[in-house]
């Protein structure tokens, strides 16, 4: 890492750039390793980039047509244009603006305009400051660009002019620069010792680099030259050699480095010399050579003149040991290389590069050398390595300013990964691998995964520097916000470049936020015991988000092979509805489980007392219903969308509290059969007396006593008459209220969300509509056990008890009548006026039927003459005109309606007994034909009172005091007198 973290930008983004970048960030200057290993300890850039720079002039010297010679700097500043090419054609060919690169091009370069050159500024210390001019020959630039002092360019010459000489005839591959070198140059020939000494420390450096360190081939251990030449440098290193003139040292010097260098691999000495040709100090030396390609006064430009200093450096192949493969390698490195320490200005080179990689990929395939594949691996993991940290969190690495470059690194780390992929064994033998698409699905994941983390972490932290000003809305809710507003930049900005790879790259971001948050929603609601404010707000804002990326997913994979079902088979349901449902549910359960206790611990104390309140029902069920109502509005105030889908389970629940309510309202108050008494057995009447039966001797004193009226009772009673007025007031109460909370809830159900008016239209039915008709029947059932309670109970002492007991005329109907009357007097002025006509409807039927009982089953205490008939028609008459009141009660047709079967029975009071006995027979045998003729059946007690039903004529019989009704039934049944 550089010392300053960040670069001065000013003169690389000043008037001399070459084209206009994408606007960028200022990044951290990187330096990344060499993925060539280090060549030498001890070996500086600036060493190997003159050793590159002569390696160079070396190589160039051997194309030209002409002799080499070496010209003064001076002379050819006076006089370039008659001046002898120094060092090859090829060097001292004129620079061209006119031609566009056609390197720039095939790599996607820009091209800019010619601009001047500095030829004093920014070179070795050695240069000469002579201020601007510009470079005419391709030698002069390359020389400026490898910052090469024109003292050293000079030097340099002269020593290849020496070596020509003393080497008359060899081509340059054939010798060991550096040992020539030292051979050549002497102490005379630097402008200080220091600097000679440094300059003998590079070359004896450079051969222990390149012969002993990183040869091209194999060392032997028992090779004595290489011991020897060991042995050399490093005593030349602590102390300085004799060079520049024959010597034993330099001839002991000589002898070691051409044995080490003239090796081949057959064992036989050969005309070439390896001495700069084995990796990775070749290529280390060839990175110098291709840095000549940037401008040396702006770092990230690639000059116009690129074609003419590659071509040069091509020369260097045949010393180096490159070809174009390796070539194409190392510039991709050198360009990717200098993107990444300049500080990812320079879009262009990471476009170059990008297109470089291509032809490496093609390269690869067509060559199984190892050395290359080694060089390959170690280059392109570098690469991979670098793309990949950015785009396995690409959202922090890219954004709408530099999205163009996005496609470069993503393009670049699939090559890489392809390539690397490519010479590896069991990817290969793996056809079935989609590499791109493998990797791209790795960075989609890992980089929305990291970006879902961040927004976690930093809502939480946000939330912990402000707990005093506590945030409305839940952390989850906010998240779920955050998540959404991220997948929709994801399909808008990222998406678009990564479906080149990966045709469902929309939905592998969708699926995987829809994961992150799935977890931390399912440690949310596993939290969650109960129905609170927040819980809601989380999963609605949950159910929101699913809904945006189930829709991107499903948008995403319209043309993909599955229609997206493998995406979508990533996403389970969150259920937030659900789990909303849930604890809905929950939350009824927990109100109607309340309400139930609530009306059976109330129930219990309740006293039904009619002066409570005006309205006379009980305050208990004022409370039941105003809960009912506050449970109904606390549940539309509940802000979730399916008020309609569980408002059933709401109505049904507290539709059973009612019905509970309704229930207990009427348990315990009998009804008909609880105050019908037991009809006594068949007996007949005694001709001698009609006060022959168990009542005749009953004392009248007593009878009088239990006339003393009960109808205003409020003792205590919770069954008194009052109290069960208050009863049916109750259930009327209720009844209507229902009503009133049915339209409420319509309304309510109108106004909140998510509800259609088909779905309020259809409904769920009538609401309450089993508690409406548990009030109906409850109503009825009470009011009925009040009338015969009334009738059978507590007026039983002056009708069953005391109505025509012993003699008719003397027990007739006005005690029932005036106590009876009391009684309508306090449920009419106790009942709700709606019901009121049911009860007094009821009472009355309860009267008509007392009124048959005592005349058909009133038992052996009562017997009837002819004489009698006027008097029970008569009675019967004061009955029903005490319900008519004067056309102030009942209505006329009503009494007459019910009155009909008293009316109907009465007639055979005035019939003789020997009529009654042959219609009897009549009957009998017309319903039993023969079996009857031996002896006559007694017709079973149907309670079906009738003037043609035989139980019914059998028991006017009974109850006929003459002889010719007892014979009848002493000889046909033998009914006894007297129970």
């Amino acid at each position: 890492m550089s010392s300053s973290i960040f670069r001065d930008r000013g003169r690389s983004m000043g008037d001399s750039k070459r084209h206009d970048n994408i606007t960028m960030p200022i990044y951290p200057i990187e330096s990344l390793p060499s993925p060539f290993a280090d060549p030498a300890p001890n070996l500086s850039d600036s060493e190997l980039r003159e050793t590159a720079y002569e390696i160079l002039i070396g190589s160039c010297r051997t194309s030209g047509s002409r002799p080499l010679t070496y010209i003064s700097q001076s002379e050819r500043a006076e006089n370039a244009a008659a001046a002898v090419p120094v060092g090859g054609t090829s060097l001292q060919r004129s620079l061209s603006s006119a031609t566009a690169s056609k390197v720039k091009k095939a790599l996607g370069m820009k091209s800019a305009s010619t601009k001047k050159r500095s030829g004093g500024e920014s070179v070795s210390q050695g240069q000469d400051q002579g201020g601007a001019r510009k470079m005419g020959t391709v030698g002069e630039l390359v020389r400026v660009q490898m910052r090469v002092s024109e003292q050293m360019d000079s030097r340099i010459r002269r020593a290849f002019l020496r070596i020509a000489s003393a080497q008359l005839g060899r081509r340059f591959e054939s010798i060991v620069l550096p040992l020539e070198l030292l051979q050549q140059l002497k102490s005379s020939d630097f402008p200080s010792l220091q600097e000679y000494e440094a300059w003998q420390r590079r070359n004896l450096k450079l051969l222990e680099a390149g012969l002993l360190l990183h040869p091209h081939l194999p060392l032997d251990k028992r090779d004595s030259a290489s011991q020897k030449l060991k042995q050399i440098i490093r005593g030349a290193l602590e102390r300085p050699m004799e060079t520049g003139k024959p010597n034993a040292s330099m001839q002991a010097l000589r002898d070691a480095v051409l044995a080490l260098a003239c090796r081949s691999s057959g064992g036989a000495a050969s005309e070439m010399c390896h001495w700069a040709d084995g990796f990775p100090f070749n290529l280390s030396v060839y990175q110098m050579l291709l840095e000549a390609c940037f401008d040396v006064n702006e770092e990230t430009t690639v000059i116009e003149e690129v074609d003419e200093v590659l071509e040069l450096t091509k020369k260097t192949w045949v010393i180096l040991g490159l070809n174009q493969m390796m070539h194409n390698l190392c510039f991709l490195w050198v360009l990717f290389h200098r993107y990444v320490s300049t500080g990812l200005v320079e879009s262009d080179l990471l476009f170059a590069a990008n297109n470089l990689m291509e032809e490496v990929e093609k390269d690869a395939k067509e060559t199984k050398d190892p050395v290359y594949s080694k060089i390959l691996r170690s280059t392109l993991s570098s690469i991979l390595d670098w793309a990949e940290q950015r785009l396995l969190a690409y959202r922090d690495s890219f954004h709408s300013d530099n999205i163009e470059l996005m496609q470069n690194v993503i393009s670049l780390a699939v090559l890489a990964a392809k390539t690397l992929g490519d010479t590896d064994e069991y990817h290969r033998n793996r056809k079935d691998v989609n590499v791109a698409r493998s990797r791209i699905d790795s960075y989609i994941r890992s980089s929305l995964s990291t970006a879902f983390s961040q927004k976690m972490e930093k809502l939480s932290s946000s939330r912990k520097s402000s707990k005093k000003q506590q945030d409305p809305l839940p952390l989850l809710s906010i998240l779920a916000e955050q998540v959404s507003e991220m997948a929709f930049s994801e399909k808008a900005m990222f998406s678009p470049i990564m479906k080149r790879w990966h045709t469902l790259a929309s939905g592998v971001a969708v699926a995987t936020l829809h994961s992150c948050y799935r977890n931390e929603l399912k440690q949310f609601v596993s939290a969650v015991s109960e129905l609170t404010p927040d819980a809601i707000q989380v999963l609605r804002a949950a159910d929101e988000l699913e809904k945006n990326l189930v829709q991107i997913a499903v948008e995403d994979a319209v043309d993909s092979e599955d229609g997206g079902k493998s995406i979508i088979q990533e996403m389970p349901p969150y259920e937030a509805e659900a789990v909303i449902a849930n604890l809905v549910k929950s939350w009824i359960e927990t109100r109607v489980d309340r309400l139930k206790e609530w009306v059976d611990r109330n129930l219990q104390q309740e006293v039904w007392n009619p002066l409570a309140n005006k309205e006379r029902f009980a305050p208990s069920v004022v409370e039941v219903l105003r809960t009912v109502d506050e449970t109904l509005e606390a549940f539309f105030l509940l802000p979730i969308p399916m008020h309609p889908v569980l408002l059933p389970e709401l109505l049904i629940g507290l539709d059973r509290c009612l019905q509970n309510y309704i229930s207990k309202t009427k348990s315990g108050c009998g009804s008909r059969s609880t105050f019908i008494p037991t009809l006594p057995a068949l007996t007949r009447c005694s001709t001698g007396s009609k006060f022959h039966g168990v009542f005749r001797k009953k004392d009248k004193s007593h009878i009088t006593e239990r006339r003393k009226s009960q109808a205003g009772t409020t003792n205590g009673d919770s069954f008194g008459i009052p109290q069960l007025c208050v009863r049916i007031n109750t259930l009327q109460h209720m009844r209507m209220q229902l009503d009133i909370l049915e339209k409420r809830t319509i309304a309510q159900l109108r106004n909140s969300e998510s509800t259609h008016v088909d779905a309020i239209a259809s409904g769920m039915g009538k609401r309450f509509e089993l508690s409406a008709a548990a009030c109906v029947e409850g109503i009825q059932q009470l009011s009925e056990a009040t009338a015969y309670k009334v009738v059978f109970q507590n007026l039983s002492h002056v009708l069953w008890d005391g109505l025509y007991v012993g003699d008719v005329p003397s027990s007739r109907i006005e005690p029932f009548l005036q106590e009876l009357e009391q009684y309508l007097e306090v449920i009419s002025s106790t009942v709700h006026h709606r019901i009121r006509t049911r009860v007094i409807t009821d009472i009355m039927k309860a009267s008509f039927e007392g009124f048959l009982l005592v005349l058909l089953a009133g038992g052996p205490s009562r017997t009837f003459v002819l004489q009698d008939s006027e008097i029970l028609v008569e009675d019967f008459k004061f009955l029903t005109d005490l319900f008519w009141s004067n056309g102030d009660g009942l209505p006329a047709d009503l009494i007459d309606k019910l009155s009909s079967t008293v009316k109907s029975i009465l007639p055979l009071y005035q019939t003789d007994s020997e009529s009654i006995i042959e219609r009897f027979k009549s009957i009998i045998l017309e319903n039993s034909g023969s079996v009857a003729k031996s002896r006559l059946p007694v017709p079973p007690t149907s309670g079906h009172w009738n003037p043609t039903e035989t139980n019914t004529l059998l028991r006017v019989l009974c109850h006929r005091h003459d002889e010719t009704a007892a014979k009848f039934l002493k000889k046909t049944y033998d009914f006894p007198k007297k129970l």
